[in-house]
């Protein structure tokens, strides 16, 4: 065991411990003024210490297995989801499970690197041959499509989109044919035109079905996404508010935890969704860039260990997980500016969320084991 530790990326060891720091630091800093949601240091270190023990546990784990398993794992992910649907709800969603000593679980969050396990065992049956739409692309496409329609109906429309994600982040490193390529763009630009025709002609009875399902924040965040000017104020002021926070930051920020701050009184759950909002008013554009060049950083790593493992299986999975937080860093931040549609994903590693933290944790414990363990093939 000591000597795998040994082999362990000591960059992604220094970024993670970085990541810990900041994070504890900003959801301090976000929620130091509200008493109904203060968050203590010792209960940030005590969920970042959960997430490096799962990181350092999963590292040492063989990922093989944990393939050979992944049908298993599937079978038990879409069991949770589907339990989901009789459980309360919580803020109009049922999303979560309520565990003790006041935590939740998020299946949706565990579903996301099931699927990496799931899919990455079914693409490496080609050994790197090209992908057959009939034996490869349309199976595991359906295997994808089922947890997506369960998350979707929640309704967790960010989740639901990182497993579509996923999806097309390995299929097109797993060598998916490029005529394949042009009828699946060709259906999704299509598909998204006609979303935008039938929503902005029939906004109104759109927006009635969704208000009496309880969702129609969704609409809410399409018509602020779409056209700002034409919803009420009230509804996009997390929007303007987050943009006027992160504006007034300047370059080097008004300093940390400064007292009456935008992000404070203004933008809901800073210390989960918007805590790049934080980091743009309390340390400015320099901040915000440092921080983005340390997501950089952790995956141009995890890109050079795909790169270097021997097993084709292996660099799936890490594609899997670059995919997931590239897309989930580039959602999150572009929602807070304006460039894409508010969604409730979190900015890995910095968001306060405990089911959050432990999948993050354990999909850069799944990419050192691909590290740990690229020497040796198990036989079954």
């Amino acid at each position: 065991m000591w000597s795998k530790l040994k082999r362990m990326d000591p960059a992604i060891l220094v970024i993670l411990f970085i990541f810990m720091v900041l994070s504890t630091a900003l959801v301090h800093s976000a929620t130091v003024d509200d008493p109904k949601i203060k968050i203590s240091i010792m209960k940030s270190i005590i969920l970042y210490g959960v997430g490096i023990v799962a990181f350092v546990v999963t590292s040492l784990f063989d990922f093989k297995w944990l393939l050979k398993i992944s049908p298993y794992l599937y079978g038990a992910g879409l069991a949770m989801l589907a339990g989901l649907f009789f459980v309360p709800p919580k803020n109009g969603a049922r999303g979560w499970y309520q565990l003790p000593a006041g935590l939740d679980f998020q299946p949706a969050e565990l579903m996301k690197l099931i699927l990496i396990l799931v899919v990455a065992a079914m693409i490496a049956r080609r050994a790197g041959e090209q992908l057959e739409l009939k034996r490869d692309v349309l199976p595991t496409g359906v295997i994808v499509f089922v947890p997506f329609a369960m998350v979707l109906v929640q309704p967790d429309l960010g989740n639901a989109i990182i497993f579509l994600v996923i999806l097309l982040g390995m299929f097109w490193i797993g060598n998916i044919k490029y005529t394949h390529v042009l009828v699946g763009s060709t259906a999704v630009v299509g598909g998204a035109a006609l979303f935008l025709y039938v929503y902005s002609h029939f906004h109104d009875p759109i927006y009635h079905y969704l208000y009496v399902h309880h969702v129609e924040h969704w609409a809410d965040r399409i018509d602020t996404f779409l056209d700002p000017s034409s919803v009420d104020k009230d509804k996009k002021y997390q929007l303007e508010n987050a943009i006027t926070a992160i504006g007034s930051g300047g370059l080097l920020g008004e300093g940390f935890m400064k007292g009456n701050s935008i992000h404070s009184s203004r933008i809901p759950y800073a210390y989960s969704d918007s805590i790049f909002v934080v980091v743009g008013e309390e340390f400015g554009f320099v901040g915000a860039a440092i921080l983005l060049l340390l997501y950089f950083w952790l995956i141009y790593r995890m890109i050079l260990i795909a790169i270097q493992s021997t097993t084709v299986n292996g660099s799936f999975i890490i594609v899997g997980v670059i995919s997931m937080f590239v897309f989930q860093i580039f959602e999150n931040v572009g929602m807070l500016i304006g460039l894409m549609p508010l969604t409730g994903i979190t900015l890995p590693f910095i968001s306060y969320g405990g089911t959050s933290l432990l999948i993050n944790m354990l999909s850069i414990g799944l990419v050192m084991s691909v590290k740990l363990h690229q020497e040796k093939e198990l036989t079954f």
